[in-house]
């Protein structure tokens, strides 16, 4: 019977190698590192991304930098260096632990000269104490001589060609060999401390090699057929984000050599990630895909989930590739905090906190736009300020450059701010919170909708003109019904904000009276905007995805069957916008979202139209976790469940040939949503919670846990 917490491979191909390093990242909420070999392979794309960590970049402004790279570790047999694309590879198995995080390669391989040795390596970043990271080897010989191990630390680190890191010093200090980089431009120091112990045979030579940026320790010990050797290394890692400049050195030196030895980390990691799981796990029987697919999409945001830290944001690729920089989207809060709300909201607490923190960042913005209020970026990093890039090299032709219009007109991402805000309160009844932050960031969003409506006089209406919703195939438009009716919920959760302010916390509310300048000709005009934003919903209940849709060119997308590209890659990013073929439907997540101000029957007519006309397997990877979800809605389990798979496979399969950028994070946390908001149809109101059960024909049973109103209560279902 397979392990339903283990995924692996038994064969190493190296043209899906940045793919998998992507599926084998480790991490612990500090930071991740991408399932490259220790002791590397051409054109690998080896990366650790610490949160945080970020520096200028051309074009996308700022990136988080790769970081001084812990991994290496050579491995010699009487001076022959093994390496996977030398001599003969006779056995290859990787496997990933989602229980622990413990990732684990074994390789019986040949020299080029005929020796023969079984290497296993393991690592994993720990998850009882963020600083710690730990690598070990074992080597089984089947010769007599010398096994020569070389474990270093690397700061020669790039992003795809761009050097964000300055070489500071290096030492040696108690035994711990130490490395000091600093960012180029940020003035981030990060020191990299590392200790290394051979245990299995007798250590012939031991020396330091001071090589500049790649401080080495190399150890030699006595080989004899079937005994084994090996290493365990303990590095750690400190920035000054953490402590004070001058005392990152100190610091990691002093935590590398009281940190425990492999045994009792690995105990302690193992204990902590079972905490976790207690909380998050999903339970499934009778679909082993399904099962461990959740798993490992859980586990890609748990590792990416900032425990002690809220100063930062999960970017869209979390902390496992080089895809989107680091930058953070709306996908945080409507995609990945639910699952931290209803399973860590601690953890949702600090990612929300990151939004309040940049709340002056969301004002300059909306200040230079000619706006008042708090007008949130597309793409955040650091400082909270609009980092979209403005031009990109074309996708299909890279001498071309694309305009990108997101960080200009994509502006739903206030609301969405917003409406995670408010769900975090209401989910955990968190009043404090609410009080000193979740109030003044609905209020100040609002306070942009209110200056970001125009008047029509002519039609008597307000409108939200020349705007991308989320489905981004269609740029430009005009009263984007997603953007429109959050606009509008976000205004109307604001009166709702002051009215609870002023019964609970009169103080609270009289300060942001005064100090957001909420007078009363303001709220008279959100008042009016409220009442008067334009909606296009026909007597049948649908609602038109943004003015002037029904217009556009129909396609039969079937008819394009089978394909691999996606339809904006056939018809081209012009023509695409001039058909009816959506990169996700905004009008059936607009109703997710605000479920309880739909009727069935509007739901049922929304998703009956729009169904055939999204381009579910390569368009967005947004779409399809949420296309479960009202699927299920309606009544069509076989049909959410077509949407689930396609979504739980989006990295582990590749399905759309992009995962070696990194992991789709929005999709990790939709698939979540699906199982639980889905096919376990949970609901919650402010009235307590119910379920409606919708469970796949195949599925036996499924159970979850989640967290309301400070208690914790399991599901469970059998089909």
């Amino acid at each position: 019977m397979n392990d339903l917490w283990i995924v692996s491979e038994d064969s190493f191909d190296a043209k899906k190698q940045h793919h998998k390093e992507t599926v084998f990242t480790i991490g612990n909420g500090y930071l991740s590192t991408r399932g490259a070999f220790e002791e590397g392979y051409p054109k690998d794309h080896r990366a650790t991304f610490v949160h945080g960590v970020f520096d200028e970049a051309p074009i996308v402004f700022t990136e988080l930098a790769n970081s001084p790279d812990w991994l290496p570790l050579q491995v010699l047999f009487n001076g022959e260096r093994f390496s996977l694309d030398t001599g003969t590879v006779e056995g290859f198995e990787r496997s990933l632990d989602l229980r622990t995080g413990l990732l684990i390669r074994t390789v019986r391989w040949s020299s080029p000269s005929g020796l023969k040795a079984t290497l296993v390596f393991e690592r994993f970043a720990s998850q009882a104490d963020e600083h710690l990271l730990y690598v070990r080897c074992r080597v089984t010989p089947e010769f007599a001589g010398m096994v020569e191990f070389r474990a270093g630390l690397n700061g020669n680190m790039n992003n795809e060609g761009i050097v964000h890191w300055h070489w500071v010093a290096q030492g040696e200090q108690d035994g711990v060999q130490y490395l000091h980089n600093r960012t180029r431009t940020s003035g981030i120091d990060m020191a990299s401390a590392m200790r290394v112990d051979s245990f299995g045979g007798r250590e012939v030579e031991r020396a330091v090699w001071d090589v500049e940026n790649s401080p080495t320790l190399m150890l030699r010990l006595e080989a004899e057929p079937g005994r084994t050797v090996g290493v365990e290394k303990r590095v750690a890692v400190f920035t000054s984000r953490d402590v004070a400049a001058d005392a990152v050195i100190p610091s990691a030196i002093q935590h590398v050599n009281a940190g425990a030895g492999w045994e009792a980390a690995f105990a302690a990691d193992a204990q902590a990630w079972a905490a976790d799981w207690e909380r998050t796990d999903v339970v499934i029987e009778g679909d082993d895909e399904a099962q461990i697919s959740i798993r490992f999409n859980l586990f890609q945001l748990l590792i990416a989930a900032p425990r002690h830290d809220d100063r930062v944001n999960i970017g869209a690729k979390t902390l496992s590739g080089f895809g989107y920089r680091g930058h953070a989207f709306w996908d945080t809060e409507i995609f990945m905090l639910p699952v931290f709300i209803y399973t860590a909201p601690h953890i949702a607490k600090n990612l929300l906190n990151y939004r309040f923190r940049n709340l002056p960042g969301a004002q300059r913005k909306a200040q230079g736009n000619g706006f008042e209020g708090a007008q949130f970026p597309w793409e955040s990093a650091d400082t909270g300020d609009e980092v979209t890039p403005t031009w990109v090299p074309h996708f299909a032709d890279r001498t071309k450059l694309v305009r990108i219009w997101t960080g200009d007109i994509e502006v739903h991402i206030s609301a969405d701010i917003a409406h995670a805000a408010y769900q975090y309160w209401q989910a955990t009844g968190d009043d404090a919170w609410y009080i000193e932050k979740g109030a003044e960031l609905i209020l100040d969003t609002a306070k942009f909708w209110g200056s970001r409506a125009e008047w029509n006089a002519e039609a008597k209406r307000y409108e939200l003109n020349d705007v991308i919703g989320p489905d981004e195939y269609h740029e430009h438009v005009d009263n984007n019904a997603y953007t429109n009716r959050l606009a509008q919920w976000n205004l109307q959760a604001a009166f709702d904000v002051l009215a609870w302010l002023r019964e609970h916390a009169p103080a609270k509310a009289d300060e942001l009276i005064a100090r957001l300048d909420l007078n009363p000709d303001r709220l008279a005009t959100w008042r009016e905007v409220i009442e008067k934003i334009y909606l296009h919903i026909e007597p049948s209940g649908l609602i038109e995805q943004f003015e002037g849709y029904y217009q556009r060119k129909e396609v039969n997308l079937a008819a394009l069957e089978p394909r691999t590209k996606s339809a904006q890659e056939i018809f081209g990013i012009e023509g695409c916008n001039e058909t009816q073929i959506l990169k996700q439907p905004d009008v059936l997540m607009l109703q997710y979202l605000l479920r309880d101000h739909y009727t069935d029957e509007s739901v049922r007519v929304n998703y009956d139209y729009y169904m055939p006309r999204t381009d579910h397997t390569y368009g967005s990877s947004l779409g399809p976790s949420i296309m479960a979800i009202m699927a299920c809605d309606v009544g069509k389990p076989d049909d959410a469940y077509e949407h689930f798979i396609r979504a739980v496979r989006a990295d582990l399969r590749d399905v759309r040939g992009n995962a070696g950028d990194g992991i789709h994070a929005a999709s990790t946390g939709g698939t979540w949503q699906a199982v639980v908001f889905g096919f376990g149809g949970l609901r919650i109101t402010a009235d307590g919670w119910t379920t409606n059960p919708r469970l796949p024909h195949n599925w036996k049973r499924l159970s979850f846990k989640f967290f309301h109103r400070g208690e914790i209560h399991t599901v469970d279902i059998s089909g």
